[in-house]
């Protein structure tokens, strides 16, 4: 089974049998598109084995980029469905809240039995993404991994814009604040901008998915401030991959093949 999540930085593939994960690679998603786009006449068509796939093994596709663009012979599973799947397998948890953190997006979503009740998204704003994170950690000179680092003390940032938040960084920087304050400060800002909907959709237990649960910091900060516990997927940034495997064989052994429309 191969399941493949279109994200709006990244396009990830999956390969899994009797759901192991055998495979997976991270494609740019532009250079993605490009490769493959003008192959399909509007629609992407892609060549699994030229890619080191097996070509008889079906294909599912979610993702950010699935609303606009469709997969030639791919299953298409709507991304919330796609994500809590794959949170609850990969945790083997039924009931928790799911919060994930994309290149432009952020996904809260309630999971009771192990199905989505409740979900809200913030798509607007980039302030809360990892292209917000990515923006800021060039600024102040530093890598992803080391910005991660950064929890305690940190520099109050009031900018709501990303392309603002560069800004007010340099505003910062000139006003004497330490490269800690201000990395803590960034941090901080991820947390405030989906604080409001992890309140909305609460549960004991929080689970992050996506490239930015790759942050400690962030953890530290919603564990301090939620006083819940807070769990980081063992393979976030698949997880979406991970769910599309995962509705897929749940389709093989139900004698099914279409997905569902809801969530």
């Amino acid at each position: 089974m191969i399941g493949m999540d279109m994200g709006s930085r990244s396009v990830k593939i999956i390969q899994m049998n009797k759901l192991t994960v055998i495979d997976s690679r991270i494609y740019d998603t532009i250079s993605f598109y490009r490769l493959y786009g003008g192959q399909g006449k509007g629609n992407l068509k892609i060549d699994l084995g030229e890619l080191g796939f097996d070509e008889l093994d079906q294909l599912v596709a979610t993702g950010y980029g699935k609303i606009t663009v469709q997969v030639e012979g791919a299953i298409h599973l709507p991304e919330i469905q796609a994500h809590v799947k794959g949170a609850v397998f990969q945790t083997g948890l039924l009931n928790f809240t799911l919060l994930d953190i994309g290149g432009q997006d952020t996904k809260v979503v309630k999971v009771r039995d192990g199905r989505a009740v409740d979900f809200m998204t913030n798509d607007r704003c980039a302030a809360s993404s990892g292209r917000y994170l990515e923006n800021m950690a060039a600024i102040l000179g530093l890598t992803l991994e080391e910005i991660s680092a950064y929890s305690e003390d940190p520099a109050e940032l009031n900018s709501t814009c990303a392309i603002f938040g560069e800004t007010e960084i340099i505003g910062k920087i000139v006003e004497g604040y330490s490269l800690s304050n201000l990395a803590a400060g960034v941090n901080y800002t991820l947390y405030r901008r989906c604080s409001n909907m992890l309140e909305q959709l609460e549960s004991d237990t929080i689970v992050l998915a996506g490239g930015v649960a790759l942050n400690g910091a962030l953890k530290k900060i919603i564990e301090k401030e939620t006083l819940h516990e807070v769990l980081c997927l063992p393979q976030p940034q698949l997880n979406g991959g991970i769910g599309c495997c995962v509705f897929g064989e749940e389709k093989v052994a139900t004698g099914g093949n279409h997905a569902s429309s809801t969530c």
